[in-house]
């Protein structure tokens, strides 16, 4: 089986972060209240009471942290920009100082020689869009693209490829349909609107990168499917859940339709949502890379209860996470080879844009930060990540979660994903083994290329 070392010489290396989750200075130079800071602040919605207010104070402290990627030798940095910095409300003018931002960052990697992939939007909405329905409203969609050309303005001269979503299924389904996260709407299939608004948001940002030459990408959070049985009933429910988790947010941008939804009573309008001219607004501008976020397989079964057309099992036998998450490396593999099956000639090249472990690790006496789970992680995946370029599969780059330890969402600070510890309280970094680890292994490969790099962008494997 090919290992880690065996992937291409121009493969590129990264970390990546989300703004909510670091950047801390909420009400700081004109930010605007988003989503995050309202359910935070909602009685017991994020454990331990925990909010994104200082997070890792990443708006004052991003030299140090551009230093550690440096230390790193990245050819990458994905993180996101917050859409409330730019745009206060959601609309109206650029915010001067929150762009000034997001300009000393991107000059302090490219000073480092590391290139920023931004994401546009990693979850934090502006509360003022919420208000009118956020996702579920059209408007938003339009609300989106107008504040990608603000950033593309700024920024495009120095940031060659952007990702306009993160993970817009685990958005739809955590924030609208359960409520588990922001902005807490519990509303189960009739948040499908907020799939297809967001979906639109991305066709229509995607036209504003491209009329500035601009490279386009998103980053959806995929996972292979595994039926409980070969029963006809485990199968129909696997088949029902890949097209919601995958199919939903990839076919539409790939293939130009929605996936066959009937299981869910739902026909290809998504309950009335799409209009004429759509489908061929999210298709039209293309992909020049598909961004995978991966963290495990899901296991389904025949549904026990009614109301949707499946039912999650476990996987058993495996190791598992601080987070209680399989560990399944080789479900990377599938995931990937799934993916050129499917999609063949319309899959665009594909980045690993999120891939990464909570370990409860802290400083031992000494004050380093041994972290053994997450290398083996790491290790077991980017060896699967190889097996799968070796079956064929055009795989540019690989981004780990996370640079630092951070705000995981309803978790609070209570689950650590960084290769970097940070200390809360101090705000004091630690590189942990997992960084050193990840700095040779990186040195390691580019040792065994044969020196050809391609340019920073992503047709050049970001």
């Amino acid at each position: 089986m090919p290992n880690r070392l065996d992937l291409p010489s121009d493969f590129r290396w990264g970390v990546s972060t989300a703004s909510y989750q670091i950047e801390g200075a909420v009400e700081e130079d004109g930010r605007g209240p988003s989503i995050w800071d309202t359910f935070a602040a909602r009685a017991g919605a994020v454990r331990g009471g925990h909010t994104g207010a200082v997070a890792c104070d990443h708006y004052h402290r991003y030299p140090e942290d551009v230093a550690l990627m440096k230390g790193l030798g990245l050819d990458g940095y994905r993180f996101s920009i917050a859409w409330p910095r730019i745009r206060p409300t959601g609309s109206g003018p650029a915010n001067p100082a929150g762009l000034a931002f997001y300009d000393r960052l991107v000059d302090g990697l490219l000073e480092a020689g590391i290139t920023p992939l931004p994401t546009l939007f990693h979850w934090d909405l502006p509360q003022a869009l919420e208000d009118t329905d956020g996702w579920l409203n059209r408007d938003t969609a339009y609300r989106f693209a107008e504040y990608t050309a603000l950033v593309a303005d700024r920024l495009g001269d120095r940031v060659p490829a952007w990702i306009t979503l993160n993970e817009p299924f685990v958005h739809m389904v955590y924030g609208y349909a359960m409520g588990i996260h922001a902005p807490g709407r519990a509303l189960m299939l009739d948040a499908l609107p907020a799939a297809h608004h967001q979906l639109l948001g991305h066709g229509l940002a995607a036209a504003v990168l491209r009329e500035r030459g601009l490279d386009v990408m998103i980053a959806n959070n995929l996972t292979p499917v595994r039926p409980v049985s070969s029963s006809e009933a485990d199968q129909a429910a696997a088949t029902a859940y890949d097209a919601l988790h995958n199919r939903l947010f990839t076919d539409p941008i790939l293939l130009g339709h929605y996936p066959d939804l009937s299981a869910f009573g739902v026909g290809p309008d998504l309950g009335g949502s799409v209009r004429d001219g759509d489908l061929k607004l999210i298709a039209g501008p293309g992909l020049d890379a598909l961004g995978v976020n991966y963290y495990n397989p899901t296991r389904i079964a025949a549904p026990t209860d009614p109301g949707l057309p499946f039912a999650e099992a476990p996987i058993e036998g495996v190791p598992r996470t601080a987070f209680d998450w399989p560990v399944v490396p080789d479900g990377l593999r599938e995931l990937l080879t799934g993916l050129r099956d499917r999609y063949g000639a319309a899959l665009p090249p594909v980045t690993i844009t999120e891939n990464g472990c909570s370990v409860a690790d802290e400083p031992v006496a000494d004050g380093t930060v041994s972290d053994p789970d997450r290398i083996a992680y790491l290790a077991g995946h980017l060896d699967a990540l190889a097996a799968a370029v070796a079956e064929g599969v055009d795989v540019r780059g690989y981004f780990t979660w996370s640079l630092l330890d951070n705000f995981e969402w309803a978790q609070g600070f209570s689950q650590r994903f960084g290769l970097v510890h940070v200390d809360f309280e101090t705000q004091r970094r630690t590189p942990k083994a997992s960084y050193e680890w990840y700095r040779d292994l990186i040195a390691a490969h580019r040792g065994r290329s044969d020196g050809r790099r391609r340019s920073g962008s992503v047709n050049s494997g970001l």
